[in-house]
């Protein structure tokens, strides 16, 4: 083998390797993980190819920047899988207790959100 190649095939390598690194990061590197809660709003199965789950959070009473009012925080979501989506489903305008991956991009089979929630830490009745 050449020099010539040897220094060709090195810069080849690494620019794979640095293109798979970039990628990792952009799509599949957890960027923070939390909790949020709130009143579930919504649960939707869309998508033009990929059929994801997708959800809206109330938080509600948080205070606004204006003195004497309040502000409605909304939480978009994906969902991460069929067995969350159901059981939000089927107690939708519950409390909810959620936890969320945040991810620096989408992908289109992950759901149009960078926060995907990958569990439910509590369900509650919300009181009258």
């Amino acid at each position: 083998m050449t020099t010539g190649k040897k220094v060709g095939t090195i810069i080849a390598v690494t620019v794979v390797i640095l293109l798979v690194a970039i990628c990792y990061y952009r799509y599949f590197f957890v960027f923070g993980e939390g909790v949020k809660a709130g009143e579930l709003n919504y649960v939707v199965k869309k998508g033009y190819l990929f059929k994801t789950y997708e959800g809206k959070l109330i938080q509600s009473g948080v205070k606004s920047r204006q003195a004497g009012t309040l502000q409605n925080n909304e939480f978009e979501f994906s969902i991460a899988s069929k067995e969350i989506a159901d059981k939000m489903m089927a107690n939708s305008g519950k409390f909810y207790e959620l936890h969320y991956k945040e991810y620096k991009n989408t992908l289109p089979w992950r759901g149009f959100s960078v926060y995907v929630v990958d569990s439910i830490l509590t369900t509650k009745d919300i009181p009258q």
